[in-house]
């Protein structure tokens, strides 16, 4: 994997895996990982679709080495940010799949942003809480904006504590130690609020979606997907079983293997086509 530095249109910079030559004939993947993490939490489909495509993986701002968006930034300031990364990789319209925090951006750039997407895919995305769910997600942030975070909580919220988890929860625990405690906390405010900035979107949204969680996820929660999936006009819903919300790294090959299928997914222009 190459790391960079990308430079965006408004004088920041965004740390970024860069995996495939620039003349891959396959069509360029933009990943987005999830509050707390980096760009390489997506390392397992990183390895696995650059064969097929031109992959990058970015670092959130306040996040890896990407710098921070101003303080108070909410969702729509994280695609917006989003937006002036896909423009800086000058690589045209992109497939956009995001994790958590990540998946609500994918949902705002494809709605927003439309003219920049090819396809869309929101893994463990966060849809309409519960008053319970919000309550508790404000609490969280909250608890971050005084300083206070135990990276136990999120652990036990995104892993089992069995022998099969224990790798993948090792990781993404010596990530959250390292992660930038202001960048995280900002970045979850905006999180604790996003789940309804969207919502009312899905049914614009018609490239083609995947949307993708776990059975055990107890806050990106199967019904929540089955919605969207069942709003979107071109929407796909799989819950794998047996797997909490870090699925992509407890269930790797079966989520690659869906968004192979997502990938290739006719565009609406080839569906067009294929009627003529």
């Amino acid at each position: 994997m190459m790391s960079k530095t990308l430079r965006l249109s408004d004088g920041q910079t965004a740390g970024l895996i860069e995996v495939g030559p620039k003349d891959r004939a396959g069509e360029p993947l933009l990943l987005i990982h999830g509050v707390g993490l980096n760009a390489r939490a997506w390392a397992p489909q990183i390895a696995a679709l650059a064969a097929t495509h031109r992959v990058f993986a970015v670092d959130m701002p306040g996040h890896g080495t990407s710098t921070p968006l101003p303080p108070g930034a909410t969702l729509p300031d994280y695609v917006s940010w989003a937006a002036r990364v896909i423009l800086a990789l000058n690589a045209g319209a992109v497939n956009v799949a995001g994790h958590s925090m990540g998946a609500l951006i994918a949902t705002g750039l494809a709605a927003d942003y439309p003219e920049l997407i090819r396809r869309v895919a929101v893994l463990n995305a966060v849809h309409r809480r519960t008053p319970e769910a919000r309550a508790a997600v404000t609490a969280r942030a909250e608890a971050m904006a005084q300083g206070t975070f135990d990276a136990e909580a999120p652990l036990d919220r995104w892993f089992t504590r069995g022998p099969a988890d224990a790798t993948p929860r090792a990781q993404v625990a010596r990530w959250l130690h390292e992660v930038d405690p202001a960048g995280y906390a900002a970045a979850y405010r905006a999180f604790a609020t996003g789940d309804d900035v969207y919502a009312d979107r899905w049914e614009a949204i018609t490239c083609p979606a995947l949307v993708l969680t776990g059975d055990g996820d107890p806050n990106s929660t199967p019904e929540m997907t089955r919605l969207m999936a069942a709003t979107a006009p071109r929407g796909r819903a799989v819950v794998i079983e047996g797997h909490r919300h870090m699925v992509n790294l407890t269930a790797p090959d079966r989520v690659t293997q869906a968004l192979r299928d997502w990938l290739g997914t006719p565009l609406m222009a080839e569906t067009e086509g294929l009627r003529a």
